[in-house]
Parts: C-alpha cells; structure tokens; sequence
C-alpha cells in the first residue's frame, strides 16, 4: 500500500502541475493528507507484537517532525525542503521492506525474536536516518537564508 500511495501522490502532483490546477488550498490538503496517509500506514505495523510499539510511535513521530522541517523553509523566505537521505519515497521503500520481511521471513523460520530483530533494526536505522534529514533540512534552510 505505501509503494501505491507513493504512486498516486506522484502522478496526483504531475496532473495538477499539467493541467494547471495547482492552488493553495491544494497545496495544503497535498502536506496533511500526505501525513496523515504516511502515520496510518506506519502504524498498522504496530499490530505485530514483535515490533516495538514505543520505536514505531518514535518514527512516526520523527516523520511528521520531518515533513514540518521541510514546510517550514517559506517562513524564513526559503523554499520547501526535500533534503534527505530519508525523504517520503525513502521511508515508503523501507517501510515496504519491512512488510516484505514480514511476509518472508516465516517461510524460512518461525523465530518471531529474528523477525522482531530485523524489523526493529530496520525502524532505529529508519530513525537516525530521519534524524539526520531533519538536522539536514534546518541546516540548509538556514544557510540559504544567510
């Protein structure tokens, strides 16, 4: 599903960009939804007793935080930040890989403390990346703004 609302949310801005019907108003529904969709994916993993409940809430709210950082650069006169390395389509990648672990892993064991341990390595990974993007997005909003 995340690889698919990644799909809609591109083609969503290409036909809006097209055919001239960007607007404000749109552009608003584009963050909030986009966060919204984001956080109710990420923690439908929270169902799985195997993954952290308390590092999933974490990483969501490092992905919301981040996507404040990036619609924050206007205030200062600066334009939206996309700085990365964990940006929209790099969580939807590692969020996929996670549910992609979920599925294959008990075809090969029924060890539910090895899937706990690579789906929660993949989520701290996931969260000193996002780490790193929103110190990423301040610096450099703040930097072009000098």
């Amino acid at each position: 599903w995340m690889l698919l609302r990644m799909a809609f949310n591109a083609i969503d801005g290409m036909l809006a960009r097209e055919f001239k019907q960007q607007s404000n108003l749109g552009a608003f529904y584009n963050e909030l939804c986009d966060v919204i969709s984001d956080t109710a994916l990420y923690l439908c993993l929270i169902a799985f007793g195997f993954i952290s409940a308390k590092l999933l809430l974490l990483i969501a709210f490092l992905a919301i935080l981040s996507e404040y950082t990036g619609v924050m650069a206007p205030l200062i006169g600066q334009e939206r930040r996309y700085d990365g390395p964990m940006g929209k389509s790099d969580r939807a990648f590692w969020f996929s890989l996670i549910t992609v672990v979920i599925v294959t892993v008990p075809l090969f064991t029924t060890n539910l403390q090895l899937l706990g341990l690579i789906c929660n390595g993949i989520l701290i990974l996931i969260g000193l990346l996002l780490s790193l993007t929103i110190y990423n997005r301040i610096k450099n909003s703040l930097k072009t703004a000098l």
